[in-house]
């Protein structure tokens, strides 16, 4: 019956019939290259080179370190202001921890001891060297004829560290920073405890200390000393730290032949 319908009222009678069944859309089982085609729209011409990856930017540089001290210029002038600023300059340790220990003596001394760092129980008395290498080097000076008065005792650090980078403390100047402390102290002569801290004035550690009699003050990055403020000349002894000689006490003999040694001996420094 439905052939004698026109044709617009034959299409119209099947497309109700499939919509009656369900079927809204026509489907095909024949797979199509879809994202063939969609890769291909976005793809360079045949012969293209291809396109280049876009390099990702750098991150800055990190901001460079504050040197040691901060300008020299700004550095203590006098002893006396010396200890304070060893105190509280921030950039001599600029990761804020507490338990810096100030230096003690005279300026003039007739000798200044120099040791790498201060003791674990210095931070809690508030007095460089007051534990057991502190008792250890009063005995040292007892022996050889010293008294306190006769001493300015030092620390080439500000504070005790677990395990410091002493290349990386030379470079970033605190080597400059001690030069300029043992020149502002002006001592007669000058003991350095520890392998560690004759580096930090310039000597190469490929080569055996002995006796020395200068201090390579440019070598330790102070540059050019201002007047009156020059390190150079100061006869050095340089001999293993106090915590070695506590714990190997044969050591102690090594030292006191390297002291009797010294030119001049015992009256140079009690002259």
């Amino acid at each position: 019956m439905t052939a004698h319908l026109p044709l617009s009222a034959q299409i119209a009678a099947a497309l109700d019939w499939w919509r009656e069944a369900g079927v809204s859309y026509a489907y095909s089982d024949e797979p199509q290259e879809w994202l063939e085609e969609i890769a291909q729209e976005g793809a360079p011409p045949q012969g293209a080179p291809p396109p280049m990856m876009r390099a990702r930017p750098e991150p800055p540089p990190p901001p460079p370190r504050p040197r040691l001290g901060g300008e020299v210029d700004q550095w203590p002038k006098s002893l006396g202001d010396f200890a304070p600023w060893w105190m509280n300059e921030p950039t001599l340790d600029p990761t804020g921890a507490p338990g810096r220990v100030p230096p003690r003596g005279p300026v003039g001394a007739a000798l200044m001891v120099v040791v790498p760092m201060p003791e674990s129980v210095d931070a809690q008395s508030g007095q460089l060297l007051c534990g057991p290498q502190g008792k250890l080097l009063s005995a040292m000076l007892r022996v050889m004829g010293l008294g306190s008065d006769d001493c300015y005792i030092a620390a080439a650090l500000p504070r005790t560290m677990p395990a410091p980078d002493w290349d990386l403390l030379r470079n970033e100047g605190m080597g400059a920073v001690l030069a300029h402390h043992i020149a502002l102290a002006a001592p007669r002569r000058l003991l350095l405890l520890g392998d560690r801290i004759l580096p930090l004035l310039g000597h190469d550690p490929s080569q055996k200390p002995a006796l020395l009699s200068l201090i390579n003050q440019s070598e330790a990055g102070h540059g050019r000393p201002e007047a009156g403020t020059d390190a150079s000349g100061i006869a050095v002894l340089v001999a293993q730290d106090l915590g070695m000689l506590l714990e190997n006490p044969r050591r102690k003999a090594g030292f006191w032949r390297s002291w009797l040694n010294w030119p001049d001996g015992l009256d140079g420094i009690r002259d």
